[in-house]
């Protein structure tokens, strides 16, 4: 099932709790549950990632992908002693962003390879491998541009609802194709993680996130930060890079990264927008070093 319309979905409500264990209607990119009733979608007060008792919005959200792509996907997601299967349909026709989640226990039935599935922490890990392989980037262990594209507008939503700042840094390291040239690739993969590394240290972990945007390109998320304190994390980011050479015993190539940060305060921005003007914005500092 690609997609369903609003009007198919009360015809097959019944149907569907018969074969789920959890049905509910999402808005993705508000992250709230939505309450349908006589043809009438409303939002409600709860928080759609709060069923998964994790405290944070997911990293691998199919219902915002399913939602931007306009097609169904699933997931495992691990809701406290259970793994569930959930499958995030399009819905067609609705009068705001709509998802419909359909969530199934799979938890005894899930058994891949050896071990005590049985195990909490052993299921939990498995759950997590699998929706890490979605979301971060292969090498660096930071998430990957599909994270960035998806999530930023909802971090963007929340900043202009909580009238908080929102800082986009966009990253690019300078003369890395000439480390590649004399070095080798192996010696530019070790760079780009040395780099992914010393961002992941200079981020707060608990409210910004990063990601591996393109080859030697990344894009940091700085949620309730202003330009200067913003600026300040990416300056500290560049010391610290500009060291990477000696650590890599690299001569004759001097690492280190341009950077542009747009900053949203009290003019709303797209993340598309964001995101351009950040990258404008590293573009004329690198022209000028």
């Amino acid at each position: 099932m690609e997609h369903i319309s609003i009007d198919e979905i009360k015809d097959k409500l019944d149907f569907f709790h018969r074969m789920y264990d959890s049905v509910r209607l999402v808005d993705p990119v508000n992250k709230k549950v939505i309450d349908y009733r006589d043809s009438s979608l409303d939002e409600t007060k709860e928080i759609c990632y709060n069923y998964w008792s994790n405290g944070k919005i997911c990293d691998n959200c199919i219902s915002v992908r399913a939602y931007r792509e306009g097609k169904s996907f699933f997931k495992l997601e691990r809701a406290n002693e259970a793994v569930m299967l959930v499958t995030a349909v399009t819905v067609d026709n609705a009068s705001r962003p709509v998802v419909l989640e359909l969530m199934k226990n799979t938890t005894d039935s899930m058994l891949v390879g050896e071990g005590n599935y049985n195990d909490g922490k052993m299921l939990n890990r498995f759950v997590q491998e699998i929706n890490d392989i979605i979301v971060r980037d292969s090498l660096t262990s930071l998430y990957n541009r599909r994270f960035a594209d998806e999530r930023l507008p909802i971090d963007v939503i929340n900043a202009d609802l909580k009238n908080q700042p929102l800082s986009v840094c966009f990253i690019d390291m300078d003369n890395f194709k000439t480390l590649n040239d004399l070095y080798g690739h192996d010696m530019g993969d070790r760079a780009i993680k040395s780099a992914a590394d010393v961002i992941t240290k200079h981020i707060r972990s608990e409210r910004d996130w990063a990601a591996r945007y393109g080859g030697d390109e990344f894009l940091l998320c700085l949620n309730n930060a202003n330009e200067e304190q913003a600026h300040s994390i990416a300056s500290r980011i560049q010391d610290c890079i500009e060291k990477i050479p000696s650590r890599l015993k690299v001569e004759n190539v001097q690492i280190s990264i341009s950077f542009g940060i747009e900053t949203m305060k009290d003019v709303p921005r797209t993340a598309e927008e964001l995101i351009c003007l950040a990258d404008r914005k590293m573009y004329k500092a690198k022209s000028e070093r």
